[in-house]
Formats: structure tokens, C-alpha cells, sequence
């Protein structure tokens, strides 16, 4: 049942959107803060990590996106130009995220989400195991979600 005070939108409004996302994370720390105090995780705020990999002539050639959080690194972008592809430098891309996140910041686990047409294969070499799989997220392709646990 809806009230009748309220009135349903459609558009999009990014000053509404951030608004959400800034009451949601404020909901979101305040809780935490006290599974915090119960359970002794550490204070950590969301933090950006990127890894760039740049060629000869200084252009991008691959690169990681990606941000630390309560001791997870989450990868949420990896992409390697197919000129540079099958040379190993995502894999040195990622292997460097997760040192930083690990030795650095003081992250345990690794979390990502790729399709099956792009990299779960490259994510299982690299010690990533497969926790999700949402088929048909979009129709025809299957999402997976992969973790680590880090050094």
C-alpha cells in the first residue's frame, strides 16, 4: 500500500542520487561503527587504488581501478589494450593491487565481478575462487563474483 502524502518519480536527479548515497553510507558507518566496537574491525574509509600501466609512446596500455574498504580490496575495473593482451600484464597489474591492499592497507580478502565473456578464467589463475554465479544477468551472459584471500 502506498500513502497517498508520497509521490512516486521516474527521472533521473544525480543531487537526489548523491543525497541517498550520502544518508545510505552515513546509515551504513553508524552501524558499522558498532559492529566495530563488537567485533574490533578496523577503522577503514573507502579508498581509491589504481594501477596504470603506460607504453613506450606514454599511452595507457592497461590499467586497475579499483578501492580498499574494511579490509577488502574490490577490483572493479581491469582492462589490458589487445595490443598488450596474453603478455601477463594484467597479471602483474593485479598482483600489484593486491599487494598494496595487503601490505599497505592492511586488506586480507579480494573481491571481483566479471562476466563469462570476459575474465573468470584469468581471475581462477590468479587464485580467485568463484562464490556467485547469476545467470542470465544480462540475458544470455552470467555474472560471476570471485574472492581471494590475500597474503
Amino acid at each position: 500500500m502506498v500513502c497517498r502524502m508520497f509521490r512516486l518519480e521516474t527521472e533521473v536527479d544525480k543531487a537526489r542520487r548523491d543525497l541517498l548515497r550520502a544518508r545510505l553510507r552515513d546509515t551504513n558507518t553508524a552501524a558499522s561503527e558498532v559492529l566495530r566496537a563488537l567485533r574490533g574491525t578496523p577503522d577503514e574509509r573507502e579508498t581509491p587504488l589504481h594501477v596504470w600501466a603506460m607504453d613506450g609512446a606514454d599511452r595507457l596500455a592497461a590499467g586497475l581501478v579499483g578501492h580498499t574498504w574494511a579490509t577488502w580490496l574490490h577490483v572493479t575495473y581491469l582492462w589490458v589494450d589487445e595490443r598488450h593482451r596474453g603478455a601477463g600484464l594484467g597479471t602483474h597489474l593485479l598482483a600489484e593491487a593486491e599487494r598494496v591492499a595487503s601490505r599497505l592497507r592492511g586488506c586480507r580478502s579480494a573481491r571481483v565481478e566479471t562476466w563469462d565473456f570476459q575474465a573468470p578464467g584469468f581471475y581462477r589463475k590468479q587464485g580467485y575462487e568463484v562464490v556467485c554465479v547469476i545467470p542470465d544477468y544480462p540475458p544470455g551472459i552470467t555474472e560471476y563474483t570471485l574472492v581471494k584471500r590475500l597474503g
